[in-house]
């Protein structure tokens, strides 16, 4: 039996590592599942998948490049649902499996924040009973590592009850599903949450944790919560947009490409990799690029599919392998002088001006340039809802350079920024951006 059992494991590993073979079978779940456990190995929690230990190299992904994270040296992806509008949850597993991937499937699970009640008996047997429709569908496959409930339930929520759904959503789990593991993830982490998530949520196996600049004080933060089992850190990269500072009109000033980069390795080796003990691992937000704030802040890639420096430093954080050739940097970027992180610019309609900022690269004549101007959204969202992109002003931008692009500021009043993005000849771009208010 023992010999039979490790046949078993060595078969349902093969998705694991063998990537574009031809001779798989069509239908992945023949295979059978992926045996997910967590473990307490002589006082370190980790993962295991079919017996082998996984930690947890990922990125959240949902409507960008998902599987090239495989080539980066990443093993996983979560999802924040099983539908997401373009593929469904099996669509997700088969590709990642075909990529040697493993996902963390997220259970959209109704907020309060956005009007779902809590104390409503009946929604809430109902929205447990459409998710076992769900986790019926997808279990069993080999690509599933395990299921997110929830996400950031805890942000601007007042009724406890939440995490008695949560507990039963995640019995209901091991129930229909032994093989994958559970989890909830939470905005942030402090003592009230994790002591009624311990009360109420006990069949949660881990909990998981969402932070953005401050994950760099992680360690102080689960310290001061009383938090003392296993988590992955489900969200992090860009310091967030309520984390910086602001205009006196108040539009965030974004970081420069760059900044966000070197961020990034700073709080994987102090925040993920500082506690060999609990964490995980961590799924990096976002491989792919979304609109809030900015259609630049969170996404590792631009909206052309351009690839920022942050994928540059995943790949050497996963492997250990520094890349032959660096990102294209710029830093600096100001207007007529001014920007910095405490200047307000203020233009007047019409006008001319002159966006400077600094560019650093081996090859400079591979570089090349452009700009865009575009209003502050007005409809802002909360907690990474949908929020609309701004349209860009046709017009406006006259010229532009390795160093500068001129412009003509709008002829309307109110707040705006200017765009710059410069691309290298392997589609890897520096992006930068500065607000200015026009009077």
């Amino acid at each position: 039996m023992k010999f039979l059992k490790s046949i078993l494991i060595i078969v349902m590993m093969l998705p694991l590592f063998a990537c574009n073979r031809t001779d798989r079978p069509i239908d992945p779940m023949t295979l059978g599942p992926a045996i997910v456990e967590l473990r307490n190995v002589e006082g370190r929690y980790r993962l295991f998948v079919n017996d082998e230990e996984f930690f947890v190299k990922g990125a959240g992904c949902e409507f960008g490049p998902c599987y090239s994270i495989s080539i980066h040296g990443g093993n996983a992806i979560r999802t924040w649902r099983t539908d997401n509008g373009q593929q469904s949850g099996r669509e997700v597993l088969d590709q990642a499996w075909e990529n040697g991937l493993m996902v963390l499937m997220g259970l959209d699970v109704g907020r309060e924040r956005h009007g779902f009640d809590y104390n409503d008996t009946a929604a809430v047997a109902a929205q447990l009973e459409k998710l076992r429709k769900e986790v019926m569908e997808l279990r069993g496959h080999p690509a599933l590592l395990g299921w997110g409930i929830g996400n950031e339930l805890n942000l601007h929520y007042t009724n406890p009850k939440v995490w008695d759904a949560v507990n039963d959503i995640a019995k209901m789990i091991r129930e229909v599903d032994g093989n994958n593991v559970t989890t909830t993830m939470l905005a942030g982490i402090n003592q009230r949450d994790v002591q009624l998530i311990k009360e109420r949520a006990p069949y949660l196996d881990f909990i998981s944790i969402q932070m953005y600049g401050d994950i760099i004080n992680l360690q102080q933060r689960i310290k001061e919560s009383g938090f003392t089992g296993p988590y992955l850190v489900t969200e992090w990269g860009a310091t967030g947009h309520w984390e910086v500072a602001t205009t006196e009109w108040g539009s965030p000033i974004e970081e420069t490409s760059a900044e966000k980069a070197d961020a990034i390795k700073e709080r994987y080796r102090a925040a993920i990799l500082a506690d060999d003990a609990n964490c995980l691992g961590s799924f990096v937000f976002l491989w792919g690029q979304k609109q809030e704030r900015t259609p630049t802040w969170y996404g590792l890639f631009t909206e052309k599919g351009e690839k920022t420096e942050a994928i540059k430093v995943m790949e050497y954080l996963w492997t250990g392998q520094k890349p032959a050739i660096a990102a294209p940097r710029i830093y600096d970027i100001k207007i007529e002088g001014k920007g910095g992180r405490f200047d307000n610019v203020r233009l007047q309609a019409n006008g001319e001006y002159t966006v400077q900022f600094t560019v650093e690269y081996a090859i400079m004549e591979n570089l090349t340039v452009r700009a865009e101007i575009m209003p502050e959204p007005v409809e802002l969202s909360v907690g990474g809802d949908y929020e609309r992109r701004p349209v860009s002003i046709e017009g406006l931008i006259q010229d532009v350079s390795i160093s500068q692009a001129t412009f003509r500021a709008p002829n309307t009043n109110g707040a705006y920024r200017v765009f710059v993005y410069v691309t290298d000849n392997e589609n890897f771009v520096a992006t930068a951006n500065l607000p200015f208010y026009v009077r």
